[in-house]
């Protein structure tokens, strides 16, 4: 039998995907042609080495952290959280609907149902909580000696390889012989960069 955060995961992570139209990330295929850490599968966050999630970070603490400032749903944390590292640190849904499961049996969230979604907040005893780890912002912590950047390329090169397979497979002659112009040039203004250093 499925426990109940597993459920709220399910029911979340699918009705947001759903809202957005999009999976934020490259297929799992589009890995190896552009070499290590680019458009590789996200199950890899959290273990080190070239363009991987260098860390997982403190969900517990983000949590009590996030909520400290206002209500919110379990995937609008996530969010936030991707927003405020720069990419760097995107938990997934499989380890924030855990977290905030255990946080609300230890009394520290409470969840109200609103239009079929949970909105959580922090209790007495979750605002307690948060107070004691007073200026410590977890995800300030996840991107410590991490440069956001590296991972925006990569995921700038994973978009443009869904794109480049869009067009291998359903565009005309000429927009497929545009394409490989188009990255032909783009691979030529990138070793240009490196030249200018």
């Amino acid at each position: 039998m499925r426990s109940r955060f597993t459920r709220d995961n399910e029911q979340h992570e699918h009705g947001e995907r759903g809202e957005r139209g999009r999976w934020d990330g490259p297929p799992d295929h589009f890995g190896g042609p552009f070499g290590p850490g680019f458009g590789g599968p996200r199950r890899g966050r959290g273990r080190g080495g070239p363009g991987r999630r260098a860390r997982r970070g403190d969900v517990r603490a983000a949590i009590l952290a996030l909520l400290a400032e206002r209500p919110m749903h379990g995937y609008e944390m996530i969010q936030e959280l991707e927003e405020r590292t720069g990419g760097v640190w995107r938990p997934s849904p499989g380890a924030v609907y855990p977290a905030l499961q255990l946080l609300e049996d230890q009394g520290m969230v409470e969840a109200d149902a609103a239009e079929g979604k949970r909105l959580f907040s922090l209790t007495d005893a979750g605002r307690e909580e948060s107070a004691k780890a007073g200026d410590r912002k977890p995800w300030d912590e996840a991107t410590a000696g991490i440069n956001p950047v590296q991972f925006q390329l990569r995921d700038a090169v994973g978009q443009i390889a869904v794109a480049t397979r869009q067009v291998a497979e359903a565009g005309t002659e000429a927009q497929q012989t545009s394409a490989a112009e188009i990255l032909a040039e783009t691979r030529r203004r990138l070793y240009a960069i490196l030249a200018e250093a």
